[in-house]
């Protein structure tokens, strides 16, 4: 057995919480005003070993608001009808997007497997943030908006089966840290396309994914188009 000791929650000054001085945050109050999940993550992401937590509402209210992110983006997938497609095989997707979000999504789940064998929650917590926020909600899903209504009926139903993989993926890793959130839409998308074949998501499988997975050739063509955008923006 191991033993994890948890940093001291300090207020967003740093000093330590107390009555006398007015600064203690009860924690109902905060699941109350912003979700047992926004809390649970930012305790979370910020846990690191040898460091004090911060907590300020401010930080708790931005991962309520990753949460909302999620949730926009799972919605999006449900409207543009992505579902699991009988049989489907991430290692046999063939549009360059799909081979992308398939490596990006099997380094994520590897990466977030280590640090959570290593007590690491924080580097688990903040490794599913960029990969959710940024990778998925923000770059997949956008670049696979011309595919999701284009004429390639093709691509178009690879697409919607890759997202639904994908976004169980997700949820499986998301689930230790927002339980709650993650059950929810795990419920909301059990009847799209084909049967997942588990209960409910506190008893599925922890996804366990290959090195083949990851397309090195996939990954410098959406980096290059990624770059490109970002430069742009800037």
């Amino acid at each position: 057995d191991r033993v994890f000791i948890n940093a001291l929650v300090r207020d967003a000054e740093g000093k330590k919480m107390s009555k006398s001085k007015g600064n203690v945050m009860d924690p109902l109050e905060l699941v109350d005003d912003y979700g047992a999940d926004a809390l649970r993550f930012t305790l979370t992401a910020m846990s690191g070993q040898a460091r004090d937590i911060k907590l300020s509402r401010q930080r708790i209210e931005g991962y309520r608001n990753f949460g909302t992110k999620l949730w926009n983006a799972a919605r999006f997938t449900q409207v543009n009808g992505c579902a699991r497609a009988e049989g489907f095989d991430p290692a046999a997707v063939r549009n360059v997007l799909n081979r992308w979000i398939v490596g990006e999504t099997t380094r994520t789940a590897q990466a977030v497997t280590r640090a959570l064998e290593d007590c690491g929650f924080d580097a688990a917590a903040t490794g599913l943030y960029r990969f959710i926020w940024n990778t998925f909600c923000d770059w997949y899903v956008e670049l696979a908006k011309p595919i999701l209504s284009g004429a390639d009926e093709a691509a178009k139903a690879e697409t919607q089966a890759t997202a639904a993989w994908a976004l169980d993926v997700i949820l499986k890793l998301l689930h230790p840290v927002m339980p709650f959130l993650t059950e929810e839409l795990w419920a909301q998308t059990a009847d799209l396309g084909a049967p997942r074949g588990e209960g409910m998501l506190i008893t599925a499988a922890w996804p366990d994914l290959p090195d083949s997975l990851i397309d090195s050739a996939a990954d410098a063509e959406i980096g290059l188009i990624v770059a490109a955008v970002s430069e742009g923006r800037s």
